[in-house]
């Protein structure tokens, strides 16, 4: 079970071989995409130079992987792991805690490029698809 970071989803798009590869591999397994990597997709296709292509390129990927909504359980646990890293002197931006806490309370593991920001967060799963 798989919650799609941003980048991944953006090589997915743009046909990278690694990460089709990946998704051809793990074809079976349940995927689906937090509603922050969508609010990121959804962002940089209306301020790409091709916003309504990227746009639609970006609503396909709902029709083909569920969307997460941010909900109570995962607030909380974003607020927790926030602390505890703010604890560590370790800074991590919001949206990345908040799909970290989404795949945490799913029992998913992020699949994602940006690995070092991720691994520091205890309890994650993390994999890099496009390696």
């Amino acid at each position: 079970m798989y919650l799609l970071d941003t980048d991944t989803l953006i090589f997915l798009i743009r046909g990278h071989s690694n990460v089709a590869g990946n998704f051809d591999a793990h074809a079976a397994a349940p995927k689906a995409l937090s509603a922050i990597s969508y609010g990121e997709l959804i962002y940089g296709a209306m301020k790409s130079a091709y916003p309504i292509e990227n746009a639609a390129k970006a609503r396909r990927l709902t029709q083909l992987f569920p969307i997460i909504d941010v909900s109570q359980p995962v607030i909380e646990t974003f607020s927790s792991l926030k602390v505890e890293l703010e604890k560590q002197g370790q800074k991590l931006e919001d949206f990345d805690l908040i799909i970290a806490a989404t795949a945490i309370q799913l029992g998913y593991a992020v699949v994602t490029g940006n690995v070092r920001h991720f691994q520091r967060i205890p309890n994650l799963r993390v994999e890099n698809w496009a390696k």
